[in-house]
């Protein structure tokens, strides 16, 4: 099991992001948490496994149809095992 800390810029804010962004999460299994951040920025912090994480992060290339990711930065680390559901904060 892993964890990623994402940080997602551009269009991403008011286009339903954080939503489609739990449905995906919660379709792959993954815990973790979504919001929006001051800077118009959303940040993710996500736990599963390899696969599930390597899916989700393609996704959040596009994200959800009205968003428009221009940046996309990822980091990797071992699981925590924080969450039992993934929640838009």
């Amino acid at each position: 099991m892993f964890r990623i800390h994402v940080m997602v810029s551009g269009k991403v804010q008011n286009v339903g992001f954080r939503k489609y962004t739990q449905d995906k999460a919660m379709e792959l299994g993954i815990t973790g948490w979504v919001k929006n951040l001051f800077d118009n920025a959303v940040e993710i912090i996500a736990e599963g496994d390899m696969d599930s994480l390597t899916e989700l992060t393609g996704w959040l290339q596009y994200g959800s149809p009205l968003a428009e990711v221009k940046k996309l930065s990822i980091e990797w680390y071992p699981s925590e095992n924080n969450f039992e559901s993934f929640e838009i904060t």
